[in-house]
């Protein structure tokens, strides 16, 4: 096999083709060190190796690192300890930081998304009022409310993913990548994954009721609504208005409500325990239904959280600790040295080939409050 250069391999990156990288042990080689591209990173490997820094800037520092004789056990050796150092850091405030965690009590962006935060306050509030006083008073009243709800959301989410890729990069079977690099956050055996955190999809899930010709839950909930008395809300979106619902016809003490829940209930357990016993479907459905912004064809590893209790309240479990380590190290301790299966999926009328796996958290009705 003919070496590939750094150049090869730079290229290879860039156009996504992380498994032909994969495939080779240079290209496993040059994603380690690009998982760790930093320069200050860079010159602790160099230290590491007994190589006097070179004397050039630190943009040369990659390809010069990839092509000195540095083995891939010192770099990775480099990774860890440059890993552990950092984690020490973190780890003398984690179990106060998961105590304020459990302080958040509703998950609600409050209208706001990262992507559209601007627009939003520029196109609602900027160009749309012109006197000042209403100005402030839609601040005072709305906006003001909306970024307290967007911050807390942030907040949370940006903890609780430290948190939980904290749990894969201290496995044994984990290689860390210790710097920013775009669709890697750690190796399982030589593997490199980007780790996607989420829920049971709606999307998936109205897929799957309608191959199975159910109907929709929010029309279902609807009819059951109208023909209890139950009022139904003009002012919500289907996606709040669907757990609006589900809570109303839970609470009303009929015993149609009490069937539709169950049955809805059990339509999504099935459909867990179906993903739990062969995820591919839905990890096809996952890639098929990106956003075009953020579409990508790396690897994934993805975290399906699922609070079957009550499935709304999933979001909570990333801020579960035990319950996260038990499911991850479970999965990193099985899942051999070939992690992962491979998912063939269409894009915009291409074809692409990935690496992908999904791990369960969940917690069951057995389990109740």
């Amino acid at each position: 096999m003919i070496p590939l250069t750094f150049e090869q391999a730079d290229a290879l990156f860039r156009q996504d083709k992380l498994n032909q990288l994969v495939a080779d042990p240079d290209g496993r080689r040059f994603l380690k060190l690009r998982s760790m591209s930093r320069p200050e990173y860079l010159e602790c490997l160099f230290k590491s190796a007994g190589i006097e820094r070179p004397n050039i800037g630190s943009r040369q520092l990659f390809a010069t690192a990839f092509s000195a004789e540095i083995s891939v056990a010192t770099i990775e050796t480099c990774i860890r300890e440059i890993y552990r150092e950092e984690r020490e850091r973190r780890l003398a405030n984690e179990a106060e930081l998961v105590n304020q965690l459990y302080r958040v009590q509703e998950f609600n962006w409050g209208g706001l998304h990262q992507n559209s935060l601007e627009k939003t306050i520029v196109d609602n509030y900027v160009k749309k009022i012109t006197n000042y006083e209403v100005l402030c008073q839609h601040i005072e009243n709305e906006l003001l409310t909306s970024m307290r709800s967007y911050v807390i959301c942030s907040w949370y989410n940006h903890w609780t993913s430290i948190i939980i890729e904290d749990i894969f990069k201290v496995h044994k079977n984990v290689l860390p990548a210790v710097g920013l690099v775009k669709k890697i956050d750690f190796f399982v055996h030589d593997t490199p994954f980007d780790l996607k955190v989420t829920y049971l999809p709606e999307g998936y899930l109205s897929r799957k009721r309608k191959v199975a010709r159910q109907r929709p839950e929010l029309t279902l909930l609807k009819q059951a609504a109208r023909e209890n008395g139950i009022p139904i809300a003009a002012d919500l979106a289907d996606a709040a208005l669907l757990q609006d619902l589900w809570t109303k016809v839970s609470d009303h003490p009929s015993s149609t409500c009490k069937e539709l829940v169950a049955e809805l209930q059990n339509f999504r357990n099935e459909l867990v325990a179906e993903i739990e016993q062969d995820p591919t479907d839905v990890i096809r459905w996952l890639y098929e239904n990106q956003g075009e912004r953020r579409f990508d064809a790396s690897n994934r590893l993805f975290l399906l959280l699922v609070d079957q209790r009550n499935y709304f309240d999933s979001w909570k479990l990333k801020r579960a600790k035990p319950l996260m380590e038990k499911k991850i190290n479970a999965y990193l301790n099985s899942c051999g040295n070939s992690p992962g299966q491979r998912i063939e999926f269409d894009w915009k009328g291409e074809r692409y080939s990935t690496v992908s796996d999904v791990i369960v958290v969940r917690h069951d009705l057995a389990q109740q409050r």
